[in-house]
């Protein structure tokens, strides 16, 4: 028997529980999780972020051709809600963030560094814990209105990127952003498009990210997304 499609595609619920948990789990982990479900990138190139690969206002990360799968220079763009993840890991004083930015990007220093700082390592482990802390956070609420608690569905960090690729042509992204976003170079940038189209769609990926950081904000902190984004959401 062959292997099962992976196809699983998180809802908005699911979404919301996933960033609420992650943002009480231990550093590193929590803010990997939200990075990942925030801009579709393989958890390895979020892991193995480094200072340098982010530029000086924070608004676009750089990953060169050998740290991703397919060996191609990948730019991402950084909406206004992972800015903030990483303001979160700055000093408050402004020029006192500034020289420490400096000196780990001098240094090559990872963004989210792990035991010793090497990249994270432990996914196993905490994945486990925050399944749990979302089997707890239903089981509180479950009490709160005399009912039972649902089940968690299984899933896996991969699937924060499907979700997210899911949720760009939801809002009515097309699809060769929605490829760019991923850095894809099969599917519509294949093939003969693939040698002629040389449009990096960068301001259509910045604004494919935002509108996206906006939505997973509405579902999981209830927060409005911008006029903006419900264009772009009924542009289709």
């Amino acid at each position: 028997m062959g292997v099962a499609k992976r196809e699983r595609v998180l809802s908005d619920t699911e979404i919301a529980e996933i960033w609420r948990a992650a943002g009480d789990a231990a550093r590193p982990y929590g803010t990997i999780i939200r990075l990942l479900i925030l801009t579709g990138q393989r958890r390895s190139e979020v892991a193995g972020m480094t200072w340098s690969e982010i530029s000086e206002d924070l608004t676009t990360w750089k990953l060169p051709g050998e740290r991703t799968k397919n060996r191609v220079a990948h730019s991402v763009p950084l909406s206004a809600a992972v800015c903030d993840l990483f303001r979160a890991t700055l000093p408050c004083d402004a020029k006192e963030a500034k020289r420490v930015l400096n000196d780990w990007r001098a240094g090559g220093a990872l963004v989210l560094p792990g035991a010793a700082g090497t990249p994270f390592a432990g996914w196993t482990k905490a994945k486990r814990a925050l399944d749990a802390a979302i089997i707890d956070a239903r089981a509180k609420a479950a009490a709160a209105t005399g009912t039972g608690p649902a089940p968690i569905a299984p899933w896996s960090v991969h699937d924060l990127r499907r979700t997210v690729a899911t949720g760009l042509q939801r809002l009515g992204v097309r699809l060769e952003v929605t490829e760019a976003v991923l850095n894809h170079i099969s599917g519509s940038c294949g093939g003969i498009a693939g040698v002629y189209q040389r449009h990096d769609w960068a301001a259509e990926k910045r604004a494919a990210l935002d509108a996206w950081a906006a939505r997973v904000l509405a579902v999981a902190v209830q927060q409005s997304p911008p006029i903006n984004v419900l264009k772009l959401a009924r542009a289709r």
